[in-house]
């Protein structure tokens, strides 16, 4: 009898399953995976929350160094889009056919800035062969791997185009993302540091001493594009939001500059 009454369920049972399991799926296709670099974390934490306002669905985001996000995409990681600091590690996907084509475009621009902390005195006026080197004394320069991560390969650029750098890479504390770096000057561990100009705003314990010029290092431009493997279907709604008119102005509120 027990046997009987199972047969005779066992039909109900899955179709109640079937019927969850579209719901569950839609779920998971709707969450949205961003990787993106790590000076973008204010703004871009304010938009995508104001992006799961509308209903959209959830959105997880995933900072780091341009770099090392980019061989973390490569090796499968699973993201739906990617937001990079510079065009070169944008391209280093783009050439793998690991971005979808026609999707990329250049989201922001932004510019670095010679940092102390905010507590610091000291006056240094950014030109060619300015002492930053003797400023430094016994000191370290904060900045971004200038191997490999974006904001310390503009950095590195910069001061090689002033003639500076040769005294200072010796005294150049590598961090491994430009918020690291960002956080040694904070902190008072580093006296000076090389930042985007957008970090002096998300952060008070610093302040900016000068702006270099951008004809000193390439473009600093952010590229987006929504990954091959992605799996939501909100993705391209996100990368529509994030070049709207309401994110145009969060974008601005922290110190980027719109492209397009």
């Amino acid at each position: 009898m027990f046997l009987l009454r199972l047969f005779l369920t066992w039909p109900a049972i899955f179709l109640a399953f079937t019927a969850l399991a579209p719901v569950a799926g839609a779920q998971t296709r709707a969450d949205i995976t961003v990787y993106a670099a790590a000076s973008l974390k204010e703004g871009l934490d304010e938009l995508t929350g104001r992006f799961e306002k509308q209903g959209q669905g959830k959105v997880r985001v995933s900072y780091g160094a341009s770099s090392a996000l980019a061989r973390q995409i490569e090796k499968g990681a699973p993201a739906d889009l990617f937001i990079s600091a510079d065009l070169d590690w944008m391209d280093y996907l783009d050439q793998r056919k690991l971005i979808r084509p026609g999707s990329r475009v250049n989201l922001l621009s932004n510019r670095l800035a010679l940092i102390a902390p905010a507590d610091s005195k000291v006056v240094l006026a950014i030109a060619p062969k300015f002492p930053l080197a003797a400023a430094l004394g016994d000191g370290r320069l904060a900045m971004a791997d200038p191997d490999s991560v974006p904001a310390g390969k503009y950095g590195k650029a910069a001061l090689e185009a002033l003639g500076v750098w040769h005294e200072v890479a010796p005294k150049v504390a590598r961090a491994e993302n430009v918020r690291a770096a960002l956080a040694l000057v904070a902190r008072g561990e580093a006296p000076f540091g090389i930042v985007y100009r957008t970090d002096t705003v998300a952060e008070r314990k610093v302040r900016a001493i000068g702006e270099f010029s951008v004809k000193l290092h390439p473009p600093i431009v952010y590229p987006a594009a929504l990954l091959a493997d992605g799996r939501s279907k909100t993705t391209a709604a996100l990368l529509d939001f994030l070049r709207s008119a309401e994110a145009r102005a969060v974008w601005r509120k922290f110190g980027f500059v719109v492209e397009g």
